[in-house]
């Protein structure tokens, strides 16, 4: 099993398994679990009520009164506090189904149970290294591995530094952006190939300490001070130039608001004399060449949110003819760390991935874990890399039942394990295990 333990300033901080709230934005009666890969046991409170529950079975989970009631296929077990569907081995893969949302797969084990307002709180307890490629994928597009790396390095940091953000509720991290957004397990190999080649790698500011890694999804051509954004002014969270993220996706962006509107907003909501000139000529002309913080004293981030704009680097010019501000911004996010967007193009252009985190991380440093396993990882991102060359080139699309490349992989990890040497043409029998999709 992955194990990565930093030791830093004297202390261990320790990150093997982990517990994340799922569906944490939304409000969730009823829940049906099938069974993608591998078995799980069923527990109802500490009761054992089925084993060896896997392909072609599903639980039906709802809120009753206080309870959950509890049912599989068409057996009917009654009501319990909690609900438990643990993980028999590595290779198991939960398939979510809930009432009026859409379907995720998680690997991992499940653990349910009731809240006060009649909804369920779903915690997914899966491996660290696990949720972080879960992260990735679900926080950043791309296609080279090195963006995946960096993403991993970030995400990584900012969950090790943050274990505790939810252990009053009984769970480390929830599955939205208030945390980090992981809304599937990773399926492809490219981010999960990134994601392994960070292993043990962290950002510390000098004294050794985890730091602060805010990302965003594209600066607009400049990165805000962390002061400018929220309270404290962090060493290396410093406004840096950044042309890299011009011409992407979410460079540019364009909002018409009626002129009364925009006014009206000024003058009613922050008291602000709309009569004066000086004032008129600075809400209808307002220019930002480079990031500013405030306009006429009220702050950029509080008008963002108020008039849900992508960012606070915009330019006012008013259009007569229709009686209207046109608002013309540049980016998306609050733009503070790492413009995901800016680190695609610095990928691309060859940049490597330490020095993409120390443009957007002013002073940081990129930590090695001495107790991460290089020789584990580097074979295991190798049988990767193998499985991702066999699938570009093979001719005929055949996949196992669910992940080939999953699946494999896992078989690769756990004989590995066991310490025994992997020999795919003596040991990979499984001939049923493949079809033709």
């Amino acid at each position: 099993m992955f194990i990565f333990t930093l030791l830093l300033s004297c202390s261990c901080l320790h990150a093997e398994n982990v517990r994340v709230r799922l569906y944490s934005g939304n409000d969730i009666s009823t829940l049906n679990v099938s069974f993608d890969l591998g078995n799980y046991n069923l527990y109802g409170n500490d009761a054992l009520l089925e084993d060896m529950l896997g392909e072609g079975r599903s639980v039906l989970i709802r809120h009753e009164g206080k309870k959950l009631h509890v049912s599989v296929n068409n057996d009917d077990y009654g009501l319990f506090d909690t609900i438990r569907l643990i993980a028999t081995d590595t290779a198991c893969i939960l398939c979510l189904n809930p009432e009026k949302c859409k379907q995720r797969t998680y690997e991992g084990s499940l653990e349910i149970t009731p809240t006060k307002n009649a909804t369920l709180l779903i915690i997914n307890e899966v491996e660290f290294e696990t949720y972080i490629a879960g992260v990735v994928q679900s926080e950043i597009y791309g296609s080279h591995t090195d963006i995946f790396r960096i993403q991993a390095i970030i995400s990584r940091t900012w969950a090790l530094r943050n274990l505790n953000k939810h252990s009053a509720e009984g769970y480390n991290f929830c599955d939205f952006v208030h945390c980090q957004a992981y809304q599937n397990r990773c399926i492809r190999p490219d981010i999960m190939m990134g994601a392994i080649q960070s292993s043990g790698e962290t950002l510390t500011d000098s004294a050794g300490r985890l730091i602060e890694t805010p990302f965003h999804s594209n600066s607009g051509g400049q990165t805000a001070n962390s002061e400018d954004v929220w309270r404290s002014a962090l060493p290396y969270l410093r406004s840096v130039p950044d042309t890299f993220s011009l011409r992407m996706r979410q460079s540019d962006w364009v909002k018409t608001i009626s002129l009364d509107r925009w006014l009206n907003y000024f003058s009613k909501t922050h008291k602000i004399d709309i009569h004066d000139s000086a004032n008129l000529d600075q809400l209808l002309h307002f220019d930002q060449p480079e990031r500013k913080v405030r306009l006429l004293g009220i702050p950029l981030t509080r008008i963002r949110v108020d008039f849900q704009l992508k960012s606070t680097f915009f330019s006012v010019s008013v259009d007569s003819a229709s009686r209207s501000v046109i608002l013309h911004g540049h980016g998306y996010g609050h733009g503070v760390g790492l413009s995901q967007e800016g680190a695609i193009r610095m990928v691309a252009l060859g940049y490597s991935y330490d020095s993409i985190l120390r443009h957007y991380y002013t002073g940081a440093l990129l930590h090695h874990d001495p107790l991460s396993n290089r020789n584990y990882v580097e074979n295991y991102a190798n049988q990767l890399a193998r499985i991702i060359e066999e699938d570009k080139n093979r001719q005929t699309q055949v996949h196992s039942k669910k992940d080939d490349w999953l699946g494999r992989l896992f078989r690769i990890r756990d004989r590995e394990e066991r310490e025994e040497i992997y020999i795919e043409s003596e040991q990979d029998n499984e001939k049923d295990w493949q079809y033709e999709w």
